[in-house]
């Protein structure tokens, strides 16, 4: 066990390796407080990365590693696991709304397809593995995951993705009927990144 893990310091530059824009925006609210300079895969003209993992870590990994070595880079894979489907659409969770022709049309297909399971469960979780590499190469990676239900049809405008189909444990609301500076707060990838600012963020 490594005792002395690397340190994130006020006014260092953090890379998100992501282009998507719903999840750039999350991690800068959650880190907002912190005092970093965050900037974005775009912003080094770095492409979208193929993610061929075939776990949600590994695209993580596979993510962070595409930064260059004189950044800090954080990256993360996250999706939708549904009980009945065997939690599937899991790490395709983002390529399957793309074959679908848009998130409205895959939570559709999703749900049709676990209305048809017998007996109904509904039950999912979102999962997420976050990875952050630092600029002598070490990498560490942590895992976040809510619990809840699917419900239909779709409720709400905030967040994005799977968002207004998923009505995590002990609410009544799906997470796109929340507000959203509280929903970031409580979903699965403010789990994972809280383990990492436990771990590497000093406040100073």
């Amino acid at each position: 066990m490594q005792l002395n893990k690397e340190k994130i310091h006020k006014g260092d530059t953090i890379v998100i390796a992501s282009h998507n824009q719903g999840k750039i925006n999350e991690f800068k609210t959650l880190l907002s407080a912190y005092k970093l300079k965050i900037i974005t895969s775009s912003d080094l003209g770095i492409e979208d990365i193929e993610e061929s993992g075939r776990t949600f870590q590994e695209n993580a990994l596979i993510k962070v590693k595409s930064i260059p070595d004189d950044f800090i880079g954080i990256s993360d894979d996250s999706g939708l696991c549904v009980s009945n489907l065997d939690d599937r659409p899991g790490i395709y969770s983002s390529r399957f709304q793309k074959e679908c022709g848009g998130w409205f049309n895959a939570m559709k297909k999703i749900f049709d397809e676990v209305k048809r399971k017998k007996p109904f469960n509904s039950s999912a979780r979102f999962l997420c593995s976050l990875s952050i590499k630092f600029k002598n190469k070490s990498i560490y990676s942590y895992e976040g995951e809510v619990k809840g239900r699917l419900v239909w049809p779709p409720k709400g405008d905030n967040g994005f993705g799977y968002d207004p189909f998923f009505v995590p444990d002990g609410s009544q609301k799906t997470f796109a009927e929340m507000v959203h500076c509280r929903k970031i707060l409580i979903d699965h990838r403010s789990v994972a990144l809280q383990k990492l600012i436990t771990e590497h963020l000093t406040g100073n």
